[in-house]
């Protein structure tokens, strides 16, 4: 007898969410051409890596300006930036290694020579640029906005008008900046010259502001600044931008078409960033440059006990320095020159390394010694950071390429050929087994195969052509690995479900039986596979990582083709005469498995079938 129908499952539900799923991934691969097919073979493409694709290794010997071999935290930076610039997304096959202490080997799969060159050898240096226009990242609803300077370049700052600045982007914006500050510049001799003295003037009482009429509406509501003072074509920019926490540079500098250092460091122009907690800006030419800082030290502070990072600049350091922080203390604060609070509505000194916005303290008084002092809620390793990004600014490696060679695309093809060629050997042998075991039930297992395959492919297309993701040989055999943990999965299934049919169910209730059994045991031995290709990714390198990174992918497949797929399939075809019967081809024979009720005496079989509710007579009218 068939369940009754309030626990009845509904499979055909599970299949249609597979189904539109798949459909999606199509329609996410074609994009634009799905009402032209014969342009689908240029989306239907998967990235290869270095070993199994073409591509250029660049060696470049890395100098102090003064030629000299540079330190272990200025290469680290080095490497730090040239990662980010040639593997944005952590996957994309690029490797970043270093020889000795000052070589740098770059390789870059799919990249001509010459853009390579031009993409690694270019030295990041360090701008201190005023900030025009802020919005705060727009997952959230910034009504009314608290930004605040982040104290560490791995999550930068996003500036905020003072405690008592109340600021609009336009005449019609009721948007207001509250703020509070974690983090500022003051002057390092006056804030240690007493506890109290750190250097922080007391600002005016709010104050309204008016600027003059944004260029354009769209920057409006949730952004804090002066769009006035904007050039238009940067405002345009600003309006375009998306910036998300955690997002690669490349990603948002290829939305506002900066594809070169000298759109984003050019010194004498405005530029638009973001920051990694999602923060967007718009910024002024620099003011101050990184050749102008001498020293950078992280250390504790004696009166507050708490880290801060001491900055001292040369003569033209801190002449100009001087000269910045003078006129915003004026503007914002004293009034004494003329300053006017309705001028600029933001008082923040962006700290820019190679376009991304690394920290943005507040600058609340006149700076002219020479010498300056990051404050904020600081830890060891957080002023460390931002300690090596200031030096690293300030004293910049010069990368010299000593040999460029394009690799050939031949390179891993024999591994390739003998990489496919065990997965075709393992596959096969997977088949035949479900089939000499499982009889009928090798059906599902091959077709639960086919779907994990598939969706394995539409979703490494998929990440190729939206995160630059490449497949190399250590991603094929994580791609291979996926068969067996796809196997497991209907394995422990199909033997939940034996062990309910020689209990003497019937096979419509013991799929059920079985699947409550077995589902909890997938779960955890695909979490146990997930967290080990976690874990592998974050602490291995190179190539490990590709492995990791389709072992974890396909293990998450492996979840949904078994609750959406082999679950559903099993449901349905137990309400076939084939299966539901137990025909001797089905693999649910129970004769073949053992079962006790249809083959005892006739008292045993009256007693059976009120526990089991199975019987001979059920069987040989073939009743489900």
């Amino acid at each position: 007898m068939a369940p009754p129908s309030k626990t009845a499952p509904h499979p055909g539900r599970a299949l249609a969410a597979l189904a539109i799923l798949i459909v999606i991934m199509f329609l996410g691969i074609v994009g634009g051409n799905l009402f032209s097919p014969s342009q689908w073979h240029k989306d239907f493409r998967i990235g290869l890596g270095l070993d199994l694709s073409s591509g250029t290794q660049v060696t470049m010997l890395a100098t102090t300006p003064a030629g000299g071999t540079p330190s272990s935290a200025e290469l680290n930076e080095a490497i730090s930036i040239i990662t980010s610039r040639v593997n944005g997304t952590g996957n994309s096959g690029a490797t970043v290694q270093t020889q000795g202490n000052d070589i740098i080997t770059v390789s870059v799969p799919g990249k001509t020579t010459q853009q390579t060159v031009n993409l690694v050898s270019t030295t990041a240096l360090l701008r201190f640029r005023e900030v025009l226009l802020y919005q705060p990242y727009q997952g959230t609803t910034p009504s009314t906005t608290t930004p605040s300077a982040s104290a560490t370049p791995s999550s930068s700052a996003s500036p905020s008008a003072n405690a008592s600045h109340s600021a609009t982007a336009t005449p019609s914006s009721s948007a207001t900046s509250t703020a509070s500050t974690s983090a500022k510049i003051v002057s390092a001799a006056r804030a240690s010259a007493s506890p109290s003295a750190t250097g922080t003037a007391t600002p005016k009482a709010s104050a309204s502001h008016s600027p003059s009429p944004s260029p354009s509406p769209s920057a409006a509501s949730t952004a804090v600044g002066n769009p006035s003072l904007v050039k238009p074509d940067v405002l345009a920019k600003f309006n375009k931008l998306t910036c998300k926490p955690g997002q690669s540079d490349t990603a948002w500098k290829a939305q506002v078409g900066y594809t070169q250092s000298s759109d984003w460091d050019n010194p004498d122009a405005q530029i638009v960033s973001c920051d990694s907690s999602g923060g967007k800006y718009a910024l002024d030419v620099a003011k101050v440059l990184g050749e102008d800082v001498t020293n950078a030290t992280a250390e504790l502070s004696t009166t507050s006990n708490q880290w801060q990072v001491i900055l001292t600049f040369n003569n033209a350091g801190t002449s100009a320095f001087g000269t910045l922080t003078t006129n915003l203390y004026d503007k914002y604060y004293s009034g004494a020159q003329g300053g006017n609070q309705n001028d600029v509505v933001q008082d923040q000194v962006a700290i820019v390394l190679d376009g991304n916005v690394v920290s943005a303290p507040e600058i609340n008084s006149s700076i002219p010694g020479g010498s300056a002092q990051i404050t904020g809620s600081f830890t060891q390793a957080q002023a460390t950071q931002l300690q090596n990004v200031l030096k690293y600014g300030s004293l910049p490696l010069k990368l010299t390429p000593q040999s460029v060679q394009s690799v050939s695309p031949t390179l891993g093809r024999n591994q390739l050929d003998a990489g496919l060629l065990a997965a075709a050997i393992g596959l096969a042998l997977v088949i035949i087994y479900s089939f000499l075991y499982y009889r009928g039930l090798g059906l599902v297992s091959v077709s639960s195969l086919f779907v994990s395959a598939l969706l394995t492919t539409l979703s490494v297309i998929l990440l190729t052509k939206y995160q630059n993701f490449t497949l190399s040989l250590a991603g094929v055999a994580g791609l291979i690995v996926a068969i067996g943990i796809t196997a497991d999965s209907f394995v422990v299934f199909f033997e939940r479900l034996r062990d309910e049919v020689r209990e003497g169910k019937q096979l419509r209730p013991a799929v059920e039986a079985g699947w409550k059994r077995a589902r909890r045991t997938i779960l955890v031995s695909d979490t146990v596979s997930f967290l080990a290709a976690l874990l592998l990714y974050y602490f291995a390198i190179s190539d490990v990582k590709g492995f990791a990174y389709t072992l974890g992918l396909t293990t998450i497949i492996d979840v949904v083709v078994v609750f959406l797929f082999t679950h559903p399939m099993m449901t349905l075809i137990a309400r076939t005469k084939f299966y539901g019967n137990g025909h001797r081809w089905s693999g649910l024979d129970p004769a073949r498995l053992g079962a006790r009720a249809p083959w005892r005496s006739s008292v045993r079989r009256t007693d059976v079938r009120a526990r089991s509710g199975a019987s001979t007579s059920s069987r040989d009218t073939g009743e489900a």
